[in-house]
């Protein structure tokens, strides 16, 4: 259990850093004053976000590598672990685009107003004046959206890959009397992980809140 959870640990890990790089690309598209890059950031948005996770990983497994061959790795295993992270980030990314944009929301008008009075152009502005604090005005929901991304962790089951589900779901077929103790094991640990992510969410939200 302990070696199957890891590769959900794993999961969560290289999918969050990848989610996040894209969903502040994506939200810095949002608030571009470029229309075409707005236009692709809010299509992306609209259409991930609205799109089952369980169908971009059966996407990424079943099409890209089934039709297409296109492999991540030349290990078997890998491969799936990688296209597994592809599909976490994809979909995730969506997510982590709108909580930067919500922290955005909470910078006021009057920041990017003498920015631009003082002659900084859009990313210099957003670099060093607007997505400081809209990340500080963000971490709650980032964080959500990360402990989201823990959990949604499991789905990758439908992609092959080696996880704890797919383990519980082994183990309970040869051991089904020990169903309920296999259940709440899996539970726990996913228990112990999430539940610190929300704690240190909720103190930095409050450790590092603009003043106003």
């Amino acid at each position: 259990m302990l070696a199957a959870f890891w590769g959900n640990i794993q999961l969560a890990f290289y999918a969050a850093v990848a989610s996040l790089i894209l969903g502040l690309i994506l939200a810095l598209m949002r608030i571009s004053p470029v229309p075409s890059f707005r236009w692709v950031g809010t299509a992306y948005v609209n259409i991930i976000r609205n799109t089952p996770l369980t169908i971009i990983i059966t996407f990424g497994v079943a099409v890209l590598y089934g039709v297409f061959t296109w492999q991540l790795s030349s290990d078997f295993n890998l491969n799936f672990f990688q296209i597994a992270i592809f599909g976490l980030a994809i979909y995730h990314a969506a997510f982590f685009c709108e909580a930067i944009r919500a922290g955005v929301n909470t910078v006021p008008q009057g920041q990017a107003e003498a920015a631009r009075a003082i002659g900084l152009g859009f990313f210099p502005a957003a670099q060093n004046i607007i997505l400081p604090q809209a990340l500080r005005g963000a971490i709650t929901p980032i964080g959500n959206t990360l402990i989201s991304l823990i959990k949604n962790t499991t789905v990758v089951a439908a992609g092959s890959v080696a996880e704890v589900s797919g383990l519980m779901k082994t183990m309970i077929e040869f051991r089904p009397d020990q169903g309920i103790l296999i259940f709440l094991t899996i539970a726990m640990f996913f228990v112990i992980v999430v539940v610190p992510v929300g704690l240190l969410t909720t103190y930095l939200s409050k450790k590092l809140a603009v003043a106003r």
